[in-house]
């Protein structure tokens, strides 16, 4: 039983490619070696039309059980929000169009320990912009912060000054998305954090700032522990602040403690329903990762594994696909999942779950400067109270009215209003320093 709880207590969070010319996803370095290549190679997606038309026959095939037996969403992704995703990623749906868009935007290739990291790099036209390395998460991918790039990187052209642009930098984590597929253990999210580093100052960064929520949170915060001299400051969307009383009642199934504030009570309300009904995802991805087979067979199977992630998520995108306006649209949603079918790393990107052994939530003792957005529908809404002790340098919180666990998808406005202001006090000649 303690073994169980700890696994729960450790993993809550709601939590065919061409590159230069070769038809070939992102290849590693056989294990055990590591390659001395440093080169930077420019990579284009051209996805061949065949697995295209396979993952349309895939779609059309899918054997559907029956409906739920509840009229609502207890039971996990209904029928009816299943049929409608399948019947648009079939029908509608077309990849060639989000292909162009991120062949669109400059990306790269970089071999570190032995595993082709694929990211996207946009420089900014304007001379003192402040590097950022933003970190996606599970079930994310870049296609997250493809709303973010513009306003941050040319922030005159989107209601913001000159003195407010970053250079953005942002990486699939490895197994993700186009990036390559370790073939050893070993790449927890320290291991990233490392080699998240190493990729800035190849890039040439001398100073920069880092973002992240979910996987990308964990990342940026282990970051952050390494306190590389060239790192200032950080932003997290889905911060860890869970004081010591109040992750051993959750764990223990115990009554919340008392004395605590409305904000406080709000937020252990959010992760009590959380680590009684929304872990089943995680609790396989920690302990059974390769067990996962049906979602690399059937791309319907892979959807609704995304798709129910937390209760928030769940019900954004049911109400998409049952014709509702959201900070989401069906070709966003599909747009991702499809990422994920297209590379074959359902698999890969689910042992990041089965690599982790941080308690999620915990305060690590980060002591460069922090900040923080809560916004309403993550899997809790950070209280000042618990954000402050957690983070010393504080130099940012903002408690937001709309949005959730995909912020900077979902609300790319206030978003990119946040980053600006989390990071306005770092930006001094010294911090400005860049390639």
């Amino acid at each position: 039983m303690e073994k169980i709880n700890q696994i729960i207590f450790l993993t809550i969070i709601a939590t065919t490619i061409v590159a230069q010319g070769t038809s070939a996803q992102a290849q590693n370095t056989p294990a055990g070696k590591t390659s001395s290549d440093e080169s930077i190679r420019p990579f284009k997606i051209n996805i061949p039309e065949k697995k295209l038309a396979d993952l349309k026959r895939r779609i059309l095939a899918t054997q559907w059980p029956t409906r739920e037996t509840v009229n609502d969403q207890s039971q996990g992704v209904q029928l009816k929000v299943m049929q409608e995703l399948a019947k648009y990623w079939s029908t509608t749906y077309d990849w060639r169009k989000t292909e162009t868009s991120l062949n669109a935007i400059p990306q790269f290739i970089t071999n570190i320990d032995g595993v082709d990291i694929h990211f996207i790099h946009v420089r900014s036209k304007h001379k003192n912009a402040l590097p950022v390395i933003i970190t996606h998460g599970w079930p994310g991918s870049v296609i997250e912060q493809l709303k973010i790039i513009g306003p941050l990187t040319d922030p005159t052209a989107h209601g913001g000054k000159e003195e407010d642009a970053f250079d953005v930098v942002i990486p699939s984590l490895p197994g993700y998305g186009f990036s390559g597929k370790p073939t050893s253990t070993g790449w927890d999210p320290q291991h990233i954090a490392k080699a998240w580093v190493a990729l800035m100052k190849r890039l040439g960064y001398k100073r920069f700032v880092a973002q992240g929520g979910d996987w990308g949170n964990a990342v940026t915060e282990q970051m952050a522990l390494l306190t590389p001299p060239e790192l200032v400051g950080i932003h997290t969307n889905m911060p860890a602040t869970l004081p010591d009383n109040v992750s051993k009642a959750l764990q223990y199934g115990e009554a919340a403690p008392s004395g605590l504030s409305p904000d406080e009570q709000h937020a252990w309300d959010q992760l009590d329903y959380c680590y009684k009904h929304g872990l089943g995802y995680a609790n396989e991805m920690a302990n059974r990762p390769q067990t996962l087979y049906a979602l690399e067979d059937s791309p319907i199977g892979l959807a609704a594994w995304m798709l129910d992630h937390d209760a928030a998520s769940m019900a954004l995108i049911s109400r998409v696909f049952n014709g509702q306006t959201e900070g989401l649209t069906k070709e966003d949603i599909v747009s991702n999942i499809s990422l994920y079918w297209l590379t074959g790393t359902s698999t890969s990107s689910a042992r990041l779950y089965w690599e982790s052994k941080l308690a999620f939530f915990a305060p690590k003792g980060i002591t460069i400067p922090v900040a923080v957005s809560a916004y309403p529908d993550e899997l809790y809404q950070a209280p000042k109270s618990w954000t402050e002790k957690a983070y010393p340098k504080l130099i940012h919180y903002n408690k937001l009215d709309k949005g959730g666990h995909f912020a900077a998808w979902e609300q790319p406005q206030t978003f990119t209003e946040e980053l600006r202001a989390s990071f306005k006090t770092l930006r001094s000649a010294t911090y400005q320093s860049k390639k």
